[in-house]
């Protein structure tokens, strides 16, 4: 064999080996690709405030068991960090950002629209005929819920007197709000129902104050709607005995038994639906994805039954069917 043909088979066998080698590199980057990570951005509060986020989180964690996705999250402290969370989400090469909370609406968009090829979601907003093609919408109908439990609380006082604590006066409280006013009088007309918001989603001290206040009023049940400020409310009804009713998710084990029922809105669930729809290459963009009686996205909690006696949960039951069928519209403002 001559020497040029010895050097035209060893340059052959170089090449065949980095083709082979390249082939294989070229499988380990698609498996990586298999594997999605989806980001949280919070709202303030954060992943433990035992209501919104931490429901949202526990989507995720369900998502990431069941389908093998990668998740984490970026917490807020304040409002002012969630423009730079945001852009931090898209840096780490996230193939889905999950945005929590209406305070979230504005950052979200401009980011949407910064970021035009990065996919995002967000809870609780409902962009309209406005949603970028890059986002999907979760949103929920808290009158609903506000209703079912309205319901409990008028049934269930001794006073005739209870009271709503809402975090931030926006929209999606709001509607919580006008259900549980609503559901209220629907059960007990002569009930009167006191009102007052902390303007704020992360500050117990304050939410225990204002139910201490509500407390001493002879309001005997208190629908503590605040996010991680409704913990100090629920704090409060443990030491003095009165009794609450928690919201979004069943937060009966932190006072159980001073929690009659939580107003159920399994965000958890949404937030799993989409990564779910996302997984099997269905992402909702442009689209809102509404839960509600209907779909069994809120609701009363599954502990309600502890300190809740039967027939009320009969009754409110009843009411629940007549929603779904559409004999009962909840007002939602």
């Amino acid at each position: 064999m001559t020497l040029k043909k010895i050097v035209c088979l060893m340059t052959l066998l170089i090449v065949t080996i980095s083709l082979l080698v390249g082939c294989g590199g070229n499988k380990d980057n698609g498996a990586k690709k298999e594997e999605l990570k989806v980001a949280m951005v919070t709202s303030v509060g954060g992943v433990t405030d035992g209501s919104f986020n931490q429901s949202a989180w526990e989507g995720l964690q369900k998502a990431e068991k069941d389908l093998g996705i990668k998740a984490s999250y970026i917490e807020s402290k304040q409002e002012a960090d969630y423009v730079t969370n945001l852009e931090q989400a898209v840096d780490n090469h996230n193939d889905l950002i999950l945005a929590t909370g209406f305070p979230m609406q504005k950052a979200l968009l401009e980011a949407a629209k910064n970021y035009p090829n990065q996919k995002f979601a967000i809870v609780d907003v409902d962009y309209g005929d406005e949603t970028p093609d890059n986002v999907t919408c979760i949103s929920f109908n808290e009158e609903q819920s506000g209703y079912v439990v309205g319901l409990v609380a008028g049934k269930m006082t001794k006073t005739n007197k209870v009271g709503f604590v809402g975090g931030m006066n926006n929209v999606v409280i709001k509607k919580f709000q006008a259900g549980y006013e609503a559901g209220v009088k629907e059960a007990n007309p002569n009930t009167k129902v006191l009102v007052q918001y902390v303007n704020s989603f992360a500050d117990q001290a304050k939410g225990k104050s204002i139910a201490n206040q509500m407390y001493n009023n002879k309001a005997d049940i208190l629908f503590a709607c605040a996010g991680d400020s409704g913990l100090g409310v629920l704090e409060c009804a443990k030491e003095t005995g009165e009794y609450a009713i928690g919201v979004d998710r069943d937060q009966n084990n932190i006072a159980p038994d001073n929690i009659l029922t939580s107003a159920m809105k399994k965000v958890n669930e949404g937030v799993y639906t989409v990564v779910k729809n996302l997984k099997d290459g269905k992402f909702d963009g442009g689209k809102t994805l509404v839960f509600g009686l209907k779909e069994e996205g809120i609701g009363l909690a599954p502990s309600t039954d502890k300190n809740v006696p039967k027939d009320v949960i009969d009754y409110v039951n009843g009411k629940i069917e007549k929603i779904i069928n559409g004999e009962i519209v909840v007002p939602n403002k």
